[in-house]
């Protein structure tokens, strides 16, 4: 199929130079200028019009950015949590709600009982709901498991859910979410040096993540998952930082992590290593900060020392029920004092880099997949319209995928 964009308001590409990603101190350099844009044969084929495309779609008053690609999910999982929500709103802790059997384990007890098609289900309906918010591209997450066993289960649950999505995704092997029951955090680190091997060889999950914090482990465990990781080839990523001041950051970077995310509470002497690390992202969670009454991570200084910023939506079933990303991108640019630009490349190019996928997607550039948006008005709207789609067209691997009723007028087959 080829599909031609006519005559946007603004096409958002990066500078001649930015392939790959984009350290933050950069992001003005996006340029959003008038054009056209056609994608031929599942690729960006041209940045101009083509009469003889098949989908002709009038982007006047609209512009063009590439699909967003949310790089911190935990699909698949079963059910969900309300009820916790509205514990944490009148002022009960999450790690409260934790120790007392909720959180975690409660997603872990929900998805043993869920079968294998019931759970796919929901996360098949979940994906189908992010693609019509514009997420092309995204990244699933054991760590429900909470044994050997169920972990596995859960990395087979994803491979059955990219089988039948339309979007590629990556998996990881949350394998240190949560300390199980009758298990030490030391104990069962050792179930995990034993299980690795087992997913290094036998599933598609492509990193290791753990969580360091109070109710979870140690930045010995984050050190020691780090040699894990590099002793299989698999990338380290690692939730630190969200709850309290654990100096998280220093030990991921020393143990080559691909990423650190929440940093909630990042300490600010942290702040300048971290924009300085040449392979690590900033994973922020804004959706997860306003949905549990969290602290909001240095983001500003963060972008303005130049480090590597990443937006996710962190979907999941307790601390972040969010599947948009423009909600997300909505958020971030309040919370954060960010501009649109700043918080577009982190949903996009900056998102890719962190699952290796941005030689592909994440950005408009020639030969890149034909993941391609049309929003119904310019970016700055994206986050001023907080809680609106601002999402009217989604090409997918050069595709048209979905075309919101409103917009119908606009596509010409």
């Amino acid at each position: 199929m080829s599909v031609t964009f006519a005559d946007a308001a603004q096409v958002l590409r990066p500078p001649e130079d930015g392939l790959g990603h984009l350290r933050h101190d950069r992001a003005a350099e996006l340029r959003a200028e008038p054009g056209s844009l056609t994608v031929a044969d599942g690729r960006i084929a041209a940045f101009e019009s083509d009469r003889l495309a098949e989908v002709r779609i009038d982007a006047r008053g609209c512009a063009l950015v590439p699909g967003f690609v949310d790089c911190h999910t935990h699909l698949p999982f079963a059910g969900w949590r309300a009820e916790e929500y509205e514990m944490k709103v009148t002022g009960v802790p999450y790690e409260e709600i934790a120790r007392a059997g909720g959180g975690i384990r409660a997603s872990a007890r929900a998805l043993a009982a869920a079968g294998d098609d019931r759970v796919v289900a929901q996360a098949f309906g979940l994906a189908a709901e992010m693609l019509t918010h514009g997420t092309t591209a995204f990244e699933c997450k054991s760590g429900y498991g909470l044994s050997p066993d169920a972990e596995l289960r859960a990395l087979a649950l994803a491979e059955r859910l990219d089988a039948v999505v339309g979007q590629p995704t990556t998996s990881t092997a949350l394998l240190a979410h949560a300390v199980p029951d009758g298990h030490t955090a030391d104990g069962w680190m050792d179930e995990v040096a034993g299980l690795v091997p087992r997913v290094a060889t036998g599933t598609r999950a492509s990193a290791l993540d753990l969580y360091v914090e109070t109710i979870g482990f140690s930045n010995e465990h984050l050190a020691r998952m780090g040699e894990l990781a590099a002793d299989h080839g698999l990338d380290l990523r690692a939730h630190v930082e969200q709850f309290n001041p654990n100096r998280s950051v220093p030990v991921a970077l020393a143990a080559g992590a691909r990423s650190v995310d929440h940093l909630s509470c990042l300490h600010p002497d942290d702040v300048e290593p971290l924009a300085a690390a040449a392979d690590c992202a900033a994973v922020l969670l804004p959706g997860a900060e306003q949905m549990g009454n969290e602290a909001t991570p240095p983001a500003r200084a963060l972008a303005d020392a130049g480090a590597l910023c990443v937006l996710a939506t962190d979907l999941n079933p307790g601390t972040s029920p969010i599947a948009s990303m423009p909600l997300i991108i909505g958020l971030a640019v309040r919370r954060y004092g960010w501009s649109a630009r700043e918080a577009l490349l982190a949903a996009t190019l900056n998102a890719a880099w962190v699952l290796r996928m941005s030689d592909a997607t994440g950005s408009l550039e020639l030969g890149k997949r034909g993941d391609v948006l049309l929003l119904d008005a310019p970016i700055e709207h994206v986050p001023y319209r907080l809680g609106h789609n601002p999402v009217a067209v989604v090409v997918l691997g050069g595709e048209l995928t979905w075309v919101r009723p409103d917009a119908a007028w606009r596509v010409t087959r």
